[in-house]
């Protein structure tokens, strides 16, 4: 028997701020949370997500997910799920732009 695992992928710019603590514990908690419950089910409107924009470069389609203050913004590649950033709502689009 085989088993397929999908994965939650952060870019390394995020872990490194989750470990000096500029992202409170808890909120990557229950971020971290949202995005293993769109892994394990596949379904996008579990959760306040909204489509952002396409990427001409890439051929990727971003999303943003909201948790209190903080904004995520990612990408579903091969069925896994990429974190590109990870910020307050008033930091993230300037960031990632």
């Amino acid at each position: 028997m085989y088993y397929i695992v999908y994965m939650v992928r952060y870019v390394e710019d995020i872990v490194k701020r989750i470990g000096k603590g500029l992202i409170p514990q808890d909120i990557f908690l229950h971020i971290n949370n949202a995005f293993t419950a769109i892994d394990v089910t596949k379904d996008l409107s579990l959760f306040d997500i909204k489509q952002l924009k396409m990427s001409k470069e890439t051929n990727r389609i971003y999303y943003r997910l909201c948790k209190r203050k903080y904004r995520a913004i990612f990408y579903v590649e091969n069925d896994n799920i990429m974190i590109v950033a990870l910020d307050k709502r008033e930091d993230i689009y300037r960031k990632w732009q």
